[in-house]
């Protein structure tokens, strides 16, 4: 029997739930499932570009199994790109790194690390802020 997923953490909620293709061929296709912890890995590793060791010590998890997540994303991808599937992010086993929120104003992301109460945006003080993750 196979070892349960380790739970890894995740600095930042997606801002999307997903992506849909464009196209005669995207229409009614199936869709697949990346999870958050995959979306974090590709987040770390291509867009922030870390190195393995690093992104793996922010997520908590080992570089094997970072790899391992990393692999599947990939492979996620690949297949929702060449046969045009839908990209939904969700699921997985994954811990939020804090409280995050975002103004809906600005679009500014910010924690609270300290769970203070929230009523207004750091940035531009609008009161129109939004829990990420719920």
């Amino acid at each position: 029997m196979a070892r349960p997923r380790q739970t890894s953490k995740v600095q930042l909620p997606p801002r999307v739930k997903g992506f849909i293709p464009l196209g005669y061929y995207g229409e009614g296709s199936a869709s697949i499932q990346l999870d958050v912890e995959e979306f974090e890995t590709i987040r770390l590793l291509d867009y922030e570009d870390l190195s393995q060791v690093d992104a793996a010590r922010i997520m908590g998890v080992s570089r094997p199994t970072l790899t391992r997540m990393y692999e599947r994303a990939r492979k996620k991808i690949a297949r929702a790109l060449t046969e045009s599937h839908k990209i939904v992010i969700e699921g997985g086993k994954a811990v939020f790194d804090g409280e995050w929120y975002e103004c809906t104003a600005c679009r500014c992301n910010f924690n609270n690390p300290l769970h203070l109460e929230i009523s207004a945006c750091p940035i531009c003080n609008s009161s129109d802020i939004v829990k990420l993750g719920d």
